[in-house]
């Protein structure tokens, strides 16, 4: 239980409440903090996976929190990036990515009830759209001014994440289909 790669997911949990923290702190670094902290995170995500494989140890417990952990530090950055700047432009693809993550996810439970959980695997348009995603938030939330190049760039990262997000969620439902039409429900 206690491998590093676990730890590197559990340390990328207890980042999140400092994450928020720094966020609303009234200093001039706390953006650039975040990012720091965002981008941190972003590669415990990266790394935990890879030494996991390599190292032989991958776990249940890793399998179960490496998922949660990323859907947690992605869903706050995006609500806490709309509520700082609460203009459509940048809500519509944050709906797009939590609402996509909490259908594939409840997709994914239902298939593993089912016995069809291999169906709906990750997929390699799936680390594309991760890795978008996580690139595209750290712009947004270091940006330079309110939509200035670095936050320009971001968002198009964004809208390019929300894109491979809704792909690769029809992907997931096409798998599912044919367990998703049977009888009984």
């Amino acid at each position: 239980m206690w491998t590093i790669p676990n730890l590197l997911t559990l340390l990328r949990i207890a980042l999140i409440p400092v994450f928020v923290g720094v966020f609303y702190l009234p200093v001039s670094w706390a953006r650039p903090g975040c990012a720091l902290i965002f981008g941190l995170a972003a590669l415990t995500d990266l790394v935990d996976g890879w030494l996991a494989r390599k190292w032989g140890q991958t776990s249940a417990l890793g399998a179960f929190l490496d998922p949660v952990a990323d859907k947690l530090m992605v869903a706050l950055a995006l609500v806490l990036l709309v509520q700082s700047r609460p203009e459509v432009v940048l809500a519509l693809p944050a709906a797009v990515i939590i609402g996509r993550e909490i259908t594939v996810s409840a997709l994914r439970e239902w298939m593993a009830e089912v016995g069809s959980r291999a169906r709906v695997a990750v997929s390699f348009m799936g680390k594309v759209k991760t890795t978008a995603q996580m690139v595209a938030i750290f712009l947004l939330i270091l940006g330079d001014r309110p939509w200035g190049w670095i936050q320009s760039l971001g968002l198009l990262l964004l809208y390019i994440s929300a894109i491979l997000t809704l792909w690769s969620m029809v992907n997931y439902l096409r798998a599912a289909r044919p367990s998703l039409m049977k009888g009984g429900g």
